[in-house]
Protein backbone atom coordinates (compact mmCIF):
# COMPACT_ATOMS: atom_id res chain seq x y z
CA UNK A 1 0.00 0.00 0.00
CA UNK A 2 1.15 3.66 -0.56
CA UNK A 3 2.17 5.38 2.54
CA UNK A 4 -0.76 7.48 4.10
CA UNK A 5 -0.44 10.66 4.59
CA UNK A 6 -3.69 12.45 4.48
CA UNK A 7 -4.42 12.14 8.10
CA UNK A 8 -6.97 15.07 8.05
CA UNK A 9 -8.71 13.43 5.91
CA UNK A 10 -9.27 10.39 8.51
CA UNK A 11 -6.91 8.85 10.94
CA UNK A 12 -6.58 4.74 11.13
CA UNK A 13 -8.56 3.34 13.92
CA UNK A 14 -6.34 2.90 17.09
CA UNK A 15 -5.85 -0.96 17.92
CA UNK A 16 -6.39 -0.21 21.46
CA UNK A 17 -9.70 2.09 20.17
CA UNK A 18 -10.65 -1.43 18.42
CA UNK A 19 -10.10 -3.49 21.31
CA UNK A 20 -12.51 -1.17 23.47
CA UNK A 21 -14.87 -1.61 20.96
CA UNK A 22 -15.05 -5.19 19.95
CA UNK A 23 -17.12 -6.42 23.04
CA UNK A 24 -19.70 -4.07 22.22
CA UNK A 25 -20.16 -5.60 18.61
CA UNK A 26 -19.70 -9.04 19.77
CA UNK A 27 -21.28 -9.31 23.17
CA UNK A 28 -23.07 -6.54 24.95
CA UNK A 29 -25.21 -5.72 22.11
CA UNK A 30 -27.99 -4.10 24.13
CA UNK A 31 -30.00 -1.26 23.51
CA UNK A 32 -28.95 1.80 25.91
CA UNK A 33 -31.95 3.58 26.33
CA UNK A 34 -33.61 0.02 27.32
CA UNK A 35 -33.19 0.34 30.99
CA UNK A 36 -35.27 -1.97 32.32
CA UNK A 37 -32.92 -5.07 31.68
CA UNK A 38 -29.31 -6.43 31.78
CA UNK A 39 -28.40 -5.94 28.31
CA UNK A 40 -29.50 -2.40 28.02
CA UNK A 41 -27.92 -1.32 31.28
CA UNK A 42 -24.79 -2.93 30.21
CA UNK A 43 -24.76 -0.49 27.22
CA UNK A 44 -25.84 2.34 28.95
CA UNK A 45 -22.95 2.38 31.62
CA UNK A 46 -20.47 1.72 28.04
CA UNK A 47 -22.22 4.81 27.33
CA UNK A 48 -21.92 7.21 30.18
CA UNK A 49 -18.41 5.96 30.67
CA UNK A 50 -17.47 7.20 27.05
CA UNK A 51 -19.64 10.07 28.25
CA UNK A 52 -16.64 11.13 30.89
CA UNK A 53 -13.88 10.18 28.41
CA UNK A 54 -15.14 12.79 26.37
CA UNK A 55 -15.69 15.08 28.59
CA UNK A 56 -12.12 14.67 30.21
CA UNK A 57 -10.48 15.59 27.25
CA UNK A 58 -12.45 19.36 27.09
CA UNK A 59 -12.31 19.81 30.60
CA UNK A 60 -16.04 19.55 30.83
CA UNK A 61 -18.79 17.93 32.92
CA UNK A 62 -19.91 14.50 31.40
CA UNK A 63 -23.50 16.27 31.03
CA UNK A 64 -22.71 18.21 29.06
CA UNK A 65 -21.82 16.07 26.19
CA UNK A 66 -24.01 15.00 23.65
CA UNK A 67 -23.25 12.16 21.13
CA UNK A 68 -23.84 12.88 17.70
CA UNK A 69 -23.08 10.91 14.45
CA UNK A 70 -19.72 13.07 13.95
CA UNK A 71 -18.91 16.74 13.54
CA UNK A 72 -21.11 17.55 10.62
CA UNK A 73 -23.91 16.88 12.46
CA UNK A 74 -22.34 18.70 15.81
CA UNK A 75 -22.10 21.73 13.62
CA UNK A 76 -25.44 21.83 12.09
CA UNK A 77 -27.10 21.41 15.60
CA UNK A 78 -24.91 24.06 16.63
CA UNK A 79 -25.47 26.21 14.51
CA UNK A 80 -29.12 25.31 13.16
CA UNK A 81 -30.21 24.77 16.88
CA UNK A 82 -29.05 28.43 17.85
CA UNK A 83 -30.63 30.67 15.10
CA UNK A 84 -33.95 28.54 14.35
CA UNK A 85 -37.06 28.90 15.42
CA UNK A 86 -39.64 26.07 16.40
CA UNK A 87 -40.99 26.47 12.64
CA UNK A 88 -37.38 25.81 11.55
CA UNK A 89 -37.47 30.07 9.80
CA UNK A 90 -33.99 31.25 11.42
CA UNK A 91 -33.40 35.14 12.62
CA UNK A 92 -30.61 37.11 14.08
CA UNK A 93 -26.97 37.42 13.41
CA UNK A 94 -24.37 34.55 12.91
CA UNK A 95 -20.73 35.92 12.76
CA UNK A 96 -17.67 33.09 11.30
CA UNK A 97 -15.18 33.29 9.35
CA UNK A 98 -14.09 32.71 5.54
CA UNK A 99 -11.61 29.34 5.99
CA UNK A 100 -14.47 27.39 8.27
CA UNK A 101 -15.09 23.81 7.20
CA UNK A 102 -18.12 23.63 4.77
CA UNK A 103 -20.01 22.11 7.58
CA UNK A 104 -19.97 25.13 8.85
CA UNK A 105 -20.22 27.64 5.56
CA UNK A 106 -22.88 25.09 3.81
CA UNK A 107 -24.98 25.58 7.28
CA UNK A 108 -24.68 29.44 7.38
CA UNK A 109 -25.98 29.51 3.48
CA UNK A 110 -28.94 27.48 5.30
CA UNK A 111 -29.63 30.16 7.60
CA UNK A 112 -29.43 32.72 5.30
CA UNK A 113 -32.12 30.99 3.02
CA UNK A 114 -34.03 30.92 6.30
CA UNK A 115 -34.49 34.33 7.24
CA UNK A 116 -30.63 34.84 9.41
CA UNK A 117 -27.80 37.47 8.53
CA UNK A 118 -24.11 35.80 8.42
CA UNK A 119 -21.02 37.52 8.49
CA UNK A 120 -17.99 36.15 7.62
CA UNK A 121 -14.91 37.36 8.43
CA UNK A 122 -11.43 37.74 6.42
CA UNK A 123 -8.52 36.41 7.53
CA UNK A 124 -4.90 37.75 7.35
CA UNK A 125 -2.13 35.88 4.65
CA UNK A 126 -1.66 32.99 7.01
CA UNK A 127 -5.34 32.48 8.09
CA UNK A 128 -5.91 33.54 11.03
CA UNK A 129 -8.86 35.86 12.52
CA UNK A 130 -8.14 38.67 14.65
CA UNK A 131 -9.88 39.63 18.18
CA UNK A 132 -10.44 43.55 17.19
CA UNK A 133 -12.02 42.20 13.57
CA UNK A 134 -14.33 39.52 15.49
CA UNK A 135 -15.19 42.31 17.85
CA UNK A 136 -16.22 44.78 14.96
CA UNK A 137 -18.16 41.48 12.95
CA UNK A 138 -20.65 41.67 16.31
CA UNK A 139 -24.00 43.94 16.11
CA UNK A 140 -26.74 43.84 18.23
CA UNK A 141 -28.77 41.35 16.38
CA UNK A 142 -25.58 38.68 16.79
CA UNK A 143 -26.32 35.32 18.51
CA UNK A 144 -23.92 33.07 17.58
CA UNK A 145 -19.93 33.51 17.17
CA UNK A 146 -18.33 30.09 14.92
CA UNK A 147 -14.77 30.30 14.54
CA UNK A 148 -13.11 26.58 14.20
CA UNK A 149 -10.18 25.21 16.32
CA UNK A 150 -8.08 24.56 13.64
CA UNK A 151 -8.06 24.75 9.53
CA UNK A 152 -8.29 21.41 7.85
CA UNK A 153 -6.89 22.58 4.81
CA UNK A 154 -3.50 25.07 5.33
CA UNK A 155 -3.43 23.77 9.45
CA UNK A 156 -3.41 27.51 10.58
CA UNK A 157 -4.22 27.38 14.23
CA UNK A 158 -6.69 30.03 15.37
CA UNK A 159 -6.67 31.63 19.20
CA UNK A 160 -9.74 30.84 20.28
CA UNK A 161 -9.07 31.61 24.13
CA UNK A 162 -8.60 34.98 22.86
CA UNK A 163 -11.24 35.29 20.56
CA UNK A 164 -13.49 33.08 22.92
CA UNK A 165 -12.55 36.17 25.48
CA UNK A 166 -13.98 39.33 22.92
CA UNK A 167 -16.86 40.79 24.83
CA UNK A 168 -20.12 40.01 23.03
CA UNK A 169 -22.54 42.47 24.36
CA UNK A 170 -25.61 40.72 23.59
CA UNK A 171 -24.87 37.55 24.81
CA UNK A 172 -24.22 35.18 21.83
CA UNK A 173 -23.30 32.20 22.48
CA UNK A 174 -19.74 30.77 20.90
CA UNK A 175 -19.12 27.71 18.95
CA UNK A 176 -15.75 26.20 17.77
CA UNK A 177 -15.09 23.07 14.92
CA UNK A 178 -12.57 21.32 16.89
CA UNK A 179 -12.48 18.22 14.62
CA UNK A 180 -9.23 19.17 13.18
CA UNK A 181 -6.69 19.49 15.59
CA UNK A 182 -8.78 18.52 19.04
CA UNK A 183 -6.09 15.72 20.89
CA UNK A 184 -2.87 17.59 19.15
CA UNK A 185 -4.05 21.09 20.40
CA UNK A 186 -5.31 21.55 24.01
CA UNK A 187 -8.80 22.56 24.14
CA UNK A 188 -10.10 23.42 28.05
CA UNK A 189 -13.64 24.99 28.13
CA UNK A 190 -12.82 25.76 31.88
CA UNK A 191 -10.17 28.04 30.54
CA UNK A 192 -11.60 28.96 27.17
CA UNK A 193 -14.77 30.50 27.31
CA UNK A 194 -16.42 28.49 24.49
CA UNK A 195 -20.35 27.08 24.53
CA UNK A 196 -20.20 24.77 22.01
CA UNK A 197 -17.38 22.31 20.62
CA UNK A 198 -17.79 19.86 18.20
CA UNK A 199 -15.92 16.41 18.08
CA UNK A 200 -15.12 13.86 15.60
CA UNK A 201 -14.09 10.27 16.17
CA UNK A 202 -12.82 9.74 13.07
CA UNK A 203 -9.99 12.49 13.20
CA UNK A 204 -9.14 11.23 16.66
CA UNK A 205 -8.30 7.37 15.97
CA UNK A 206 -11.69 6.51 16.36
CA UNK A 207 -14.05 5.45 14.31
CA UNK A 208 -16.29 6.78 11.54
CA UNK A 209 -20.06 7.66 12.17
CA UNK A 210 -19.73 9.01 15.66
CA UNK A 211 -18.97 12.29 17.20
CA UNK A 212 -20.02 15.03 20.18
CA UNK A 213 -21.32 18.25 20.65
CA UNK A 214 -19.91 19.85 24.06
CA UNK A 215 -23.01 21.93 25.16
CA UNK A 216 -22.17 24.74 28.31
CA UNK A 217 -24.81 23.85 30.53
CA UNK A 218 -25.66 27.84 30.51
CA UNK A 219 -26.23 27.15 27.05
CA UNK A 220 -28.00 24.37 27.21
CA UNK A 221 -31.95 26.27 27.18
CA UNK A 222 -30.59 28.27 23.65
CA UNK A 223 -30.14 25.47 22.10
CA UNK A 224 -33.18 23.67 19.89
CA UNK A 225 -32.83 20.01 18.41
CA UNK A 226 -32.64 19.40 14.67
CA UNK A 227 -33.12 15.47 15.11
CA UNK A 228 -36.71 14.28 16.48
CA UNK A 229 -38.11 11.52 17.77
CA UNK A 230 -37.74 9.69 21.23
CA UNK A 231 -36.24 12.69 23.06
CA UNK A 232 -32.37 10.79 23.56
CA UNK A 233 -29.46 12.81 24.61
CA UNK A 234 -31.80 14.97 26.98
CA UNK A 235 -33.90 15.71 24.22
CA UNK A 236 -31.06 16.97 21.51
CA UNK A 237 -30.47 14.32 19.65
CA UNK A 238 -32.63 11.21 19.25
CA UNK A 239 -32.12 8.35 17.67
CA UNK A 240 -30.70 4.79 19.29
CA UNK A 241 -27.19 5.26 20.38
CA UNK A 242 -24.35 3.92 18.61
CA UNK A 243 -22.99 2.12 21.25
CA UNK A 244 -19.77 0.57 19.58
CA UNK A 245 -18.83 3.82 18.00
CA UNK A 246 -19.31 5.89 21.09
CA UNK A 247 -17.47 3.80 23.05
CA UNK A 248 -14.76 3.83 20.85
CA UNK A 249 -14.86 7.73 20.35
CA UNK A 250 -14.61 7.58 24.41
CA UNK A 251 -11.32 5.11 23.89
CA UNK A 252 -9.97 7.83 21.55
CA UNK A 253 -10.71 10.74 23.46
CA UNK A 254 -8.71 8.76 26.68
CA UNK A 255 -5.58 8.09 24.44
CA UNK A 256 -5.34 11.34 23.04
CA UNK A 257 -5.80 12.89 26.79
CA UNK A 258 -3.35 11.00 27.96
CA UNK A 259 -0.58 10.78 25.08
CA UNK A 260 -1.97 13.69 22.61
CA UNK A 261 1.22 16.09 23.81
CA UNK A 262 4.00 13.58 23.06
CA UNK A 263 2.38 12.42 19.79
CA UNK A 264 1.97 16.46 18.88
CA UNK A 265 5.83 17.08 19.39
CA UNK A 266 7.02 13.79 17.78
CA UNK A 267 4.24 14.73 14.70
CA UNK A 268 5.83 18.24 14.27
CA UNK A 269 8.87 17.37 14.19
CA UNK A 270 8.46 15.30 11.20
CA UNK A 271 6.41 17.15 9.65
CA UNK A 272 9.48 20.01 9.91
CA UNK A 273 11.88 17.27 8.58
CA UNK A 274 9.45 16.63 5.58
CA UNK A 275 9.20 20.71 4.78
CA UNK A 276 13.11 20.98 5.03
CA UNK A 277 13.81 18.78 2.28
CA UNK A 278 10.99 19.52 0.01
CA UNK A 279 12.00 23.23 0.15
CA UNK A 280 15.19 22.04 -1.39
CA UNK A 281 13.39 22.77 -4.85
CA UNK A 282 12.40 25.97 -6.43
CA UNK A 283 9.49 27.55 -6.31
CA UNK A 284 7.79 25.94 -3.33
CA UNK A 285 5.02 28.36 -0.74
CA UNK A 286 4.43 26.97 2.34
CA UNK A 287 0.58 27.80 2.78
CA UNK A 288 -0.69 28.63 6.68
CA UNK A 289 1.02 30.39 9.80
CA UNK A 290 3.93 28.21 10.41
CA UNK A 291 3.91 29.95 13.82
CA UNK A 292 0.72 28.62 14.71
CA UNK A 293 0.09 24.94 13.06
CA UNK A 294 -1.60 21.98 13.71
CA UNK A 295 1.65 19.47 14.07
CA UNK A 296 1.01 17.18 11.34
CA UNK A 297 -0.49 19.55 9.02
CA UNK A 298 1.97 20.63 5.54
CA UNK A 299 0.26 22.32 2.68
CA UNK A 300 2.75 22.94 0.22
CA UNK A 301 2.27 25.03 -3.31
CA UNK A 302 4.53 23.59 -6.05
CA UNK A 303 5.24 26.07 -8.58
CA UNK A 304 4.71 25.28 -12.48
CA UNK A 305 2.93 21.68 -11.10
CA UNK A 306 -0.82 20.90 -11.22
CA UNK A 307 -1.47 19.23 -8.16
CA UNK A 308 -4.23 16.70 -10.13
CA UNK A 309 -0.93 16.00 -12.16
CA UNK A 310 1.44 15.22 -9.01
CA UNK A 311 -1.52 13.33 -7.27
CA UNK A 312 -1.29 11.23 -10.26
CA UNK A 313 2.37 10.88 -9.94
CA UNK A 314 2.28 10.15 -6.25
CA UNK A 315 -0.59 7.48 -6.29
CA UNK A 316 0.84 4.32 -5.99
CA UNK A 317 3.64 5.65 -3.98
CA UNK A 318 1.73 8.42 -1.39
CA UNK A 319 -1.70 8.73 -0.60
CA UNK A 320 -1.82 12.46 -0.23
CA UNK A 321 -4.64 15.28 -1.36
CA UNK A 322 -4.96 18.37 -2.46
CA UNK A 323 -6.99 20.09 -0.47
CA UNK A 324 -9.92 18.98 2.04
CA UNK A 325 -11.72 15.53 1.49
CA UNK A 326 -14.81 17.02 2.00
CA UNK A 327 -14.63 19.66 -1.24
CA UNK A 328 -12.16 17.07 -3.63
CA UNK A 329 -15.35 16.47 -5.81
CA UNK A 330 -15.54 20.40 -6.29
CA UNK A 331 -13.95 21.74 -9.61
CA UNK A 332 -13.93 25.63 -7.95
CA UNK A 333 -9.98 26.42 -6.15
CA UNK A 334 -10.09 26.16 -2.82
CA UNK A 335 -12.33 28.67 -0.72
CA UNK A 336 -8.97 28.80 2.02
CA UNK A 337 -6.56 29.55 -0.49
CA UNK A 338 -8.50 32.26 -1.80
CA UNK A 339 -9.51 33.48 1.52
CA UNK A 340 -5.58 33.58 1.98
CA UNK A 341 -4.84 36.01 -0.52
CA UNK A 342 -3.36 32.83 -3.27
CA UNK A 343 -3.98 33.62 -6.82
CA UNK A 344 -2.82 32.38 -9.89
CA UNK A 345 -1.35 29.00 -10.64
CA UNK A 346 -0.38 28.61 -7.12
CA UNK A 347 -4.21 28.10 -6.21
CA UNK A 348 -4.32 24.70 -8.63
CA UNK A 349 -0.40 23.60 -7.04
CA UNK A 350 -0.94 22.72 -3.26
CA UNK A 351 -0.84 19.58 -2.12
CA UNK A 352 -1.39 18.82 1.82
CA UNK A 353 0.49 16.38 3.22
CA UNK A 354 -1.37 14.98 6.57
CA UNK A 355 1.00 12.89 9.24
CA UNK A 356 0.05 11.24 12.06
CA UNK A 357 0.33 8.87 14.81
CA UNK A 358 1.24 6.16 12.71
CA UNK A 359 3.88 8.36 10.60
CA UNK A 360 7.55 7.41 10.56
CA UNK A 361 10.63 9.22 9.88
CA UNK A 362 11.60 7.10 6.83
CA UNK A 363 8.15 7.39 5.32
CA UNK A 364 8.82 10.68 5.58
CA UNK A 365 12.06 10.31 3.71
CA UNK A 366 10.83 8.44 1.21
CA UNK A 367 7.23 10.56 1.12
CA UNK A 368 9.75 13.68 0.08
CA UNK A 369 11.77 11.32 -2.63
CA UNK A 370 8.69 10.81 -4.41
CA UNK A 371 7.92 13.70 -4.38
CA UNK A 372 10.82 15.69 -5.60
CA UNK A 373 11.01 13.15 -8.41
CA UNK A 374 7.66 13.40 -9.33
CA UNK A 375 7.88 17.44 -9.14
CA UNK A 376 11.19 17.28 -11.37
CA UNK A 377 9.44 14.94 -14.04
CA UNK A 378 6.69 17.28 -14.21
CA UNK A 379 8.62 20.28 -14.63
CA UNK A 380 10.83 18.73 -16.84
CA UNK A 381 7.77 18.56 -19.33
CA UNK A 382 6.73 22.15 -18.62
CA UNK A 383 7.95 24.42 -21.28
CA UNK A 384 6.91 27.10 -18.89
CA UNK A 385 9.41 26.22 -16.16
CA UNK A 386 12.22 25.44 -18.87
CA UNK A 387 10.84 29.30 -19.47
CA UNK A 388 10.70 31.30 -16.55
CA UNK A 389 12.55 34.01 -15.75
CA UNK A 390 11.85 35.99 -12.79
CA UNK A 391 9.97 34.01 -9.85
CA UNK A 392 6.29 33.54 -9.63
CA UNK A 393 4.38 35.82 -8.00
CA UNK A 394 1.45 34.67 -5.46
Amino acid sequence: MPIYCDHHATTPVDERVLDAMLPYLRETFGNAASRGHAHGRAARDAVEGAREQVASLLGARAREIIFTSGATESDNLALLGVMCRSDGSAAGHLVTQATEHPAVLDTCDELTRRGARVTRLPVDPVGRVSPSALADGLDEDTRLVSVMLCNNEVGTVQDINALARVERPTGALFHCDAAQGLGLLPLDVGVTPVDLVSVSAHKLYGPKGVGALYVRASARPRLRPVVFGGGHEDGLRSGTANVPGIVGLGAAAQLAREEGASDALRIARLRDRLWASLSELEEVRRFGDSAHAHPGNLCVGFGYTDAAALLLALEPHVSVASGAACSTHKSAPSHVLMALGVTGDWLRSSVRFGLGRSTTESEVDEVASHVKAAVGALRARSPLFRARGTPLDW
